[in-house]
This record gives C-alpha cells, sequence and structure tokens, in this order.
C-alpha cells in the first residue's frame, strides 16, 4: 500500500535528484493563477487539462520530465498520462517538495 501511495503523491527523491542533475524539465499542473502564487523556478506551467495537446512538445525536450502540483494528485495523473506516451516521467509531487530538492 505504501508504495502505492509513494507513487501516487511523488517520492523516491534519489530518481527525482538523478532527473534533476540530467537536465529534467519541470511542469507544473497547476492553473496559471496557482503557478502565478509560487513556483519552482524555471519550471513550466502546462495545466492538467492541457497536457494531452502537449504531449509532442514535450518529447521534443528529449530530457526527463518532473511533474508538480499542489498535492501530487494532479501531477501523478499528468505523469500518467506521459508515460504512456513514451516521455520518461517521474511524479515529483507538490511544487514545494520539488523546490526543495532544486535548491539542494
Amino acid at each position: 500500500m505504501f508504495g502505492f501511495l509513494k507513487k501516487l503523491f511523488g517520492g523516491g527523491n534519489e530518481h527525482l535528484q538523478d532527473a534533476i542533475e540530467r537536465g529534467a524539465i519541470i511542469i507544473d499542473v497547476r492553473s496559471p493563477a496557482e503557478y502565478a502564487q509560487g513556483h519552482v523556478k524555471g519550471s513550466v506551467n502546462v495545466p492538467l487539462q492541457m497536457i494531452g495537446g502537449q504531449i509532442n512538445q514535450i518529447k521534443k525536450y528529449k530530457k526527463p520530465v518532473i511533474t508538480c502540483c499542489r498535492s501530487g494528485m494532479r501531477s501523478g495523473n499528468a505523469a500518467g498520462q506521459l508515460k504512456s506516451a513514451g516521455i520518461e516521467v517521474y511524479n515529483g509531487g507538490s511544487w514545494g517538495a520539488v523546490q526543495r530538492l532544486t535548491n539542494s
């Protein structure tokens, strides 16, 4: 059960840190208004409902992707969509957790 929750809400900091070191693109899937209130420096805002339409653009980055949101629910959903499209993706969970990783 814990493994499922960890996968759903983010976790596995060693994988996230490795992806960050390899130049991962951080995609924040919250609404533009939420993103404007605070976000990871250098992240890209692609609201969850738009992620499907951006898959080809995201593939062009040719880098790992870390998704984040407020709690990890939306980022988990986005990560699932991107993974299904063949993209190396990690659910970072909350944007605050990802921000702490990028500052370490």
